[in-house]
């Protein structure tokens, strides 16, 4: 499974512009009836709380996973043989996190996020400071992407950073579909 690259800002990213990106894109769903659902682990629940920040989310959010530890990803529907065979860093683990949470929630979309931010996990030898693998979990397959991300400020700045990258191919299905 080849991840799709893709590239974010060169450096920092302007918090009420992905803030701005995220109303667009909860009105979109909202507008289309289309649910939406995320397991997170690097971004920790920042695109499930961005979602929700939009007033009548609750019409297409049922619910998320934050999934930090390997543990946690297994317990809410990863194979452990995924994450055993390709790394919880891998566009694989990516790709389950998205369909376990779609699954579990009946949604359209699920949206999967793993990675290491400024740091090595001592946890999982297959961790790269910067390296963020997601998939996109929709009614027509699966799409995982593949990010490099540039020293941030702070872990919330790490944050943010990836869900700017993220929102991009989520309003570009979205606006496809239309």
């Amino acid at each position: 499974m080849m991840p799709n690259e893709i590239k974010g800002a060169n450096g920092s990213v302007d918090e009420s512009r992905v803030r701005k990106q995220y109303e667009r894109l909860t009105r979109l769903l909202i507008e289309r009836c289309v649910h939406i659902t995320t397991m997170e682990s690097c971004t920790s629940g920042l695109i499930a709380s961005l979602i929700t920040d939009t007033e009548g989310s609750s019409a297409i959010f049922k619910g998320a996973f934050v999934t930090y530890s390997n543990e946690a990803k297994s317990l809410q529907g990863v194979p452990t043989q995924v994450i055993e065979k390709y790394g919880v860093y891998s566009a694989q683990t990516a790709a389950a996190m998205a369909e376990a949470c779609r699954t579990t929630y009946a949604a359209n979309i699920g949206v999967g996020v793993t990675g290491s931010f400024g740091n090595v996990d001592p946890n999982n030898a297959d961790s790269v400071p910067g390296e963020v693998f997601f998939a996109l979990a929709t009614d027509d397959g699966v799409s995982c992407y593949h990010c490099e991300v540039p020293e941030q400020a702070s872990r919330l700045a790490y944050k943010m950073y990836m869900a700017d990258v993220i929102v991009k191919p989520l309003l570009q299905y979205l606006t496809a579909k239309s």
